[in-house]
């Protein structure tokens, strides 16, 4: 089963994940949405298993920061075109495991996704 975890490294939430992962011996790739970004298409996979209200992160300090106009009549349509300009405002970490999609970071849920 192939694990791929997405965020950024700086982020608290991330560095609690990568460390369960580890001490778990659970394999994983690591993508940074800073250095490699996020293609539209595996957004539009995470959409439609998710969807976008769970995805972005309307407390990040990026969609706080965007102007108010960008902010109001939030759809899916322009929730996407957000999150694929600056992916750090989606919800971190997501964690593909195999074909699942888990969005945040719960130990007992990522216990139950891995084994």
């Amino acid at each position: 089963m192939t694990i791929t975890m997405y965020g950024i490294t700086t982020c608290d939430t991330i560095k609690k994940a990568r460390v369960w992962l580890e001490s778990h011996d659970v394999p994983y790739r690591f993508h940074d949405y800073r250095a490699e970004g996020i293609e539209a298409e595996k957004l539009n996979g995470w959409v439609g298993k998710v969807g976008w209200e769970k995805l972005l992160n309307k407390g990040s300090t990026t969609f706080r920061e965007l102007p108010d106009k960008d902010k109001e009549a939030l759809d899916e349509k322009k929730a996407k075109k957000l999150m694929l300009a600056k992916p750090t405002m989606i919800k971190r970490p997501v964690l593909e495991v195999g074909e699942r999609v888990l969005v945040g970071f719960k130990p007992e849920i990522y216990e139950e996704a891995v084994r």
